[in-house]
């Protein structure tokens, strides 16, 4: 896979990093419905950078700081920020999000998080420190976002279906509720492989649901996916 990827406003170089660029995380980038005004955005792992690329393009007035353990990683991201013409709303912690100063500091925390619970360790430990996890990871998550969140505060994360329902009763005890949930799809009648969901600080009384097709036919975009990705990728 080559080193950098060029979208049609930025370019990320993926050189060194664990995790490159994928499915999941570019969905998010392009679907994350953040507020249209001056916000500030936490990206919880953001590896390239890419997702807070992709949130700088689309939202003008955001603010968007990356937090990433990996340092590679993160020297990755600081360069790919750098690189960029949304360089002045872009910055990289090099660190992990449970050591940020607590404070109501964002109004929005997206992450497309390590999520292979209880499987098999990757024997890469970079590789594995990325893709595995467990339940005390994500009750860490939700502790440390509710307490980086304002009272109007979002926490979206992209996830397998298997997790995100395990979540809820996290998110209910850190005093979270769902707002919204894309279900993903590989075809129009595969199971739902992804989710994106998006809890607040406030509860809704209608919980938004889309569904999300990412092909049409095998090799074949569909429209959906494509209209989607349009305004980053050169192919569209």
């Amino acid at each position: 896979m080559k080193d950098v990827f060029r979208f049609k406003e930025f370019s990320v170089d993926q050189s060194g990093c664990a995790m490159r660029i994928n499915t999941d995380g570019v969905l998010l980038g392009a679907y994350a419905h953040l507020p249209n005004k001056h916000v500030r955005v936490l990206d919880i792992g953001t590896g390239t950078g890419v997702i807070a690329l992709m949130l700088a393009q689309r939202f003008p007035n955001a603010i968007i700081d990356g937090v990433e353990i990996d340092l590679k990683a993160a020297d990755v991201a600081a360069k790919n920020f750098k690189a960029s013409r949304f360089s002045n709303r872009l910055e990289v912690f090099k660190s992990s999000f449970q050591d940020l100063v607590d404070g109501e500091a964002y109004d929005w925390v997206v992450s497309n998080p390590p999520y292979h619970l209880h499987s098999l360790k990757n024997h890469d430990e970079r590789k594995s420190q990325a893709r595995h996890s467990d339940i005390l990871f994500f009750k860490e998550l939700f502790q440390k976002a509710a307490r980086l969140l304002g009272d109007h505060g979002c926490l979206q994360l992209v996830l397998p279906s298997i997790i995100s329902a395990s979540l809820e009763e996290i998110a209910k005890k850190e005093g979270f509720f769902r707002q919204e949930v894309l279900w993903i799809r590989s075809f129009d009648e595969s199971p739902v492989i992804r989710k994106i969901v998006k809890w607040g600080k406030q509860q809704v009384d209608d919980i938004k649901e889309e569904e999300f097709i990412i092909y049409e036919n095998k090799g074949q975009y569909s429209r959906q996916y494509k209209e989607l990705l349009a305004p980053f990728f050169l192919a569209f």
